[in-house]
């Protein structure tokens, strides 16, 4: 801790709360995370959130190219002068929920064709947004290795009739297949985090594994179903604004796929979503 106390008073810097700056600093759990990407030759490793530089260190070592953003203008300058004779480290100041993946790797004259392998401790607060920007935005990422509160973690891993399971879970396996690397207690990092973190990689398919007639209606149903979790299928389809179809309709289309009515959204598997959908979207007035 003497090094980095040293650092923070030499370059004023103070972990912002805000921001959800924990900064690892055990480099066991360092090397284990950058394992996890089976970083090659021919990858891009991208990092979200470099931090203190622990990480983008040992990325460093296994990729040719390495993005690191940070949207942190002090912790920019530092990474700055840290990697500042590094050629295969970039570090970028900006915001990763406000530009294109895709664009700053053209400006850099690096093939953006080639795979992309997100490496990133993401900050709690903004972990669900920027799995989803992600993993919406077409980027050729190939894995992202991801660590986050485990609470977060087990809501993604969790399976169809339990309590954690949700939209995030069904989100998550619809574009990968996603398994726990390791847990990480709090006092891996400075400051100190109130909980435990995970960390997870998650291997994008290049095909999803179910066909969907309209994606953001497959979403749409999603959402609907989790939006009152209390409720029967039935009833959160019928009381959501996203369908203008009767109850009576929605009670044949469950009966069509052989979902009883009363069964809650928590239940059904990405299969058994993926073909609701479809069935409710044929069936849009």
């Amino acid at each position: 801790m003497g090094k980095l106390h040293d650092i923070f008073q030499e370059y004023k810097i103070r972990p912002i709360k805000s921001l959800g700056q924990n900064f690892l600093i055990d480099g066991a759990v360092l090397q284990k995370i950058a394992d996890a990407g089976n970083i090659s030759s021919n990858d891009i490793a991208v990092e979200i959130g470099a931090g203190m530089g622990g990480l983008t260190t040992e990325l460093a070592k296994r990729a040719e190219r390495v993005l690191a953003v940070e949207i942190d203008t002090k912790l920019f300058g530092y990474l700055k002068n840290l990697f500042g004779n590094s050629e295969n480290v970039k570090i970028l100041n900006a915001d990763i929920m406000k530009i294109s993946l895709s664009d700053e790797i053209a400006a850099l004259s690096w093939d953006t064709g080639d795979p992309i392998k997100v490496i990133a401790n993401l900050p709690y607060y903004i972990t669900t947004p920027v799995l989803m920007r992600m993993l919406e935005k077409n980027y050729k990422i190939k894995i992202m290795v991801l660590m986050m509160q485990k609470e977060v973690a087990d809501r993604i891993l969790a399976a169809p009739g339990t309590k954690t399971y949700g939209a995030l879970t069904v989100a998550a396996g619809y574009y990968c297949s996603v398994r726990k690397i390791t847990d990480v207690p709090p006092h891996c990092f400075v400051p100190q985090p109130g909980v435990t973190s995970s960390v997870l990689r998650f291997d994008v398919y290049e095909k999803p594994q179910v066909k969907l007639l309209d994606r953001d209606f497959f979403f749409r149903t999603v959402r609907a179903a989790f939006n009152q979790r209390r409720k029967t299928l039935l009833n959160a389809l019928s009381n959501s604004e996203n369908f203008n179809n009767s109850k009576e309709e929605i009670r044949n289309i469950l009966s069509n796929e052989g979902i009883e009515e009363n069964r809650r959204g928590e239940t059904l598997s990405i299969l058994q979503f993926a073909n609701l959908s479809n069935s409710l979207f044929l069936n849009k007035h």
